[in-house]
């Protein structure tokens, strides 16, 4: 259910500043990003995967925590990104 290293580096690739920064908060946002639709998906086969969807929400209060920093740090990072993974808000 989780992203394979593969998938990880690639978002790292087109998010952050080099091929080694996963720290920033656009690639931490896009990983979760893309670890969240891909819970979502498996929720449509799985309904009653309860301890997964209290997970799955657990990510979603963390990029939004992380949205609410970046927004607060620098608004055009933030609108970027939001355009960029299609989040709404």
């Amino acid at each position: 259910m989780s992203l394979s290293s593969e998938q990880k580096l690639e978002i790292i690739k087109k998010y952050g500043k080099n091929e080694k920064d996963s720290g920033t908060a656009e690639v931490q946002i896009a990983i979760i990003t893309a670890r969240i639709n891909e819970l979502t998906s498996h929720f449509e086969q799985h309904k009653k995967d309860h301890a997964s969807r209290r997970g799955l929400l657990q990510l979603v209060g963390k990029r939004r925590r992380l949205l609410d920093y970046l927004m607060s740090k620098d608004i055009e990072r933030y609108r970027r990104i939001i355009k960029e993974l299609n989040i709404r808000k």
